[in-house]
């Protein structure tokens, strides 16, 4: 009978840990993106008992198919994302038929403070990528709660955006996605900003080979993405939005130094102080590495402007919830 025998080389390196709080849709989307390309051992944790346990079962026994070497566990103990180098947080309620805003804003910023001071005490040196709506607001409460310095908290948001924007473009046009750049900049939501002076396709600017009245239809499409799937399927986007959110996991892990569009706090860029918005950023393996401030049209600056208020609104909502 044959016999294998191994000792672990204290030198050999340790994977990187990614931790997913929430395993929900988004969440176990982007966590399956990690596992396929082995980004590094994964944890999804949530509080549905045998959910995450299931998923991280399921994940594993795949492995051997494709030949893949990393840990996948679950679990509903929030501890267990000890020691996590990057963490997803998708955790919290999606708006139901008669929640209003406010209810929302209590609910889920109780969500991020418990989960906020879970990553403080347990995994105090990750970078934190928050995906839970209203996003601007819980990504700022993520980084009032753990204290982290600006560079390790973020929101996903601009990646999805500016995918579906591109998406659209390129049917339009009939063309690869590959071939239309762009981005949509600003808060997460109706009041998005899609950057036209910085669109392209093969190189040229999209107001060029698109008509601006064609292209206010393709951007109000792109402002109400989130919604047309919900009405379709009855429940949230997720293999989008877990695939927008695996890209940014990606460039921390892998310290790719990508230029991607990104929930950001900003402390004077574009005038804006003290607030998170969706601006271009550089993400690698010290994560929000450099906000890129690019020169905006005079009517993309007062889109900006106005969807910041709007991010502005949505935190003081919030802290009133929280106070009251």
């Amino acid at each position: 009978m044959a016999r294998y025998h191994s000792e672990r080389n204290s030198t050999v390196a340790k994977r990187k840990k990614i931790a997913f709080i929430g395993a929900g849709n988004v969440g176990a989307t982007c966590a399956h993106l990690c596992f396929l390309r082995s980004l590094g051992d994964i944890v999804l944790y949530d509080i549905i008992e045998g959910l995450p346990e299931g998923k991280a079962l399921d994940m594993l026994e795949s492995a051997p198919v494709l030949g893949i070497d990393v840990n996948v566990t679950g679990s509903t103990k929030i501890r267990d994302i000890e020691g996590a180098d990057c963490i997803v947080v998708t955790s919290g309620s999606p708006r139901k038929p008669g929640m209003s805003r406010d209810d929302l804003l209590k609910i889920n910023a109780a969500v991020m403070t418990t989960v906020g001071n879970a990553i403080k005490e347990v995994a105090p040196n990750a970078f934190v990528i928050v995906v839970t709506n209203p996003l601007d607001a819980m990504v700022t409460q993520i980084k009032r709660v753990t204290g982290f310095p600006k560079h390790r908290v973020a929101g996903q948001a601009g990646v999805l955006d500016s995918a579906r924007y591109r998406t659209f473009l390129a049917t339009e046009l009939g063309v690869s996605v590959d071939s239309v750049k762009a981005m949509v900049l600003g808060g997460h939501g109706d009041d998005m900003v899609p950057v036209r002076s910085y669109t392209t396709c093969g190189g040229v600017p999209i107001e060029k080979v698109i008509n601006p009245k064609r292209l206010d239809e393709i951007e109000t499409r792109t402002r109400n993405g989130g919604a047309e799937i919900v009405n379709l399927m009855k429940t949230s986007s997720y293999y989008a939005a877990g695939t927008a959110v695996y890209r940014m996991v990606e460039a921390f892990m892998l310290d790719r130094k990508e230029v991607l569009p990104a929930a950001a706090y900003l402390e004077g860029e574009y005038g804006v102080r003290g607030l998170y918005a969706g601006v271009p950023v550089v993400i690698g393996g010290n994560g929000v590495e450099k906000i890129i401030e690019i020169d905006l049209t005079a009517a993309e600056k007062t889109a900006f402007d106005s969807s910041v208020a709007h991010v502005r609104e949505l935190v003081e909502a919030m802290d009133k919830v929280l106070a009251g």
